[in-house]
């Protein structure tokens, strides 16, 4: 299916585990770990399928873990003035975004329609954020260049609410720990997100 080989006895027809495509060894040799399909060992799959498994490992094996750690932030939804102090992580189960401060709330990832990560580093005027207009199923709207993370914005779909309700995470500047983790959490946000996309039709 990619280099037109004729199939017969010396060359064997291979499928892609990832994609399921027909190749043959040359074009389906890597052998890759497909934890998102619950493969313990490493298995066959075509060039293309290896490269998003590649990142997706390495995604488990790292930024995996700082997300489910969590981090501080300021939070404010909505159209709300002040922010409150919350600790954003990712469940276990990895569907839920769980907010816990002097009030506890629960976001249902598969509800959330619009990912922005807050960049700082662009010059005055310039548009600082890396936009995905939806985590289901379009192409990010725009991306910026290697910019530090400072926020994150997002919409979302709250259970008995009508339309999609605003919520805003903000890096603290209250001590140089918390605002370090803060920003590695976010970094390994926009990195989750990114592959999401990429990952989306394999």
């Amino acid at each position: 299916m990619q280099c037109d080989a004729k199939f017969d006895f010396l060359t064997r027809k291979h499928h892609c585990r990832r994609c399921g495509k027909c190749f043959c060894d040359k074009c389906c040799g890597q052998k890759v770990p497909l934890r998102r399909m619950c493969f313990v060992d490493p298995v066959r799959q075509c060039a293309e399928c290896a490269l998003v498994s590649h990142k997706e490992a390495e995604f488990y094996d790292k930024q995996l873990k700082v997300l489910l750690s969590g981090a501080t932030f300021l939070v404010t939804f909505g159209n709300s003035e002040k922010p409150e102090t919350m600790v954003c992580r990712l469940s276990n189960n990895q569907r839920y975004l769980l907010l816990d401060g002097d009030s506890r709330h629960e976001i249902d990832i598969a509800h959330i329609s619009t990912v922005q990560i807050l960049t700082e580093g662009f010059p005055p005027g310039e548009k600082d954020t890396h936009t995905y207009t939806s985590l289901l199923g379009s192409q990010p709207a725009s991306e910026g260049g290697n910019a530090r993370a400072t926020g994150m914005s997002l919409r979302f779909a709250a259970p008995g609410a009508e339309g999609l309700t605003q919520l805003k995470l903000t890096a603290g500047e209250d001590a140089h720990a918390s605002r370090r983790q803060s920003t590695a959490w976010l970094a390994a946000m926009h990195k989750a997100t990114k592959l999401l996309y990429e990952s989306r039709d394999q």
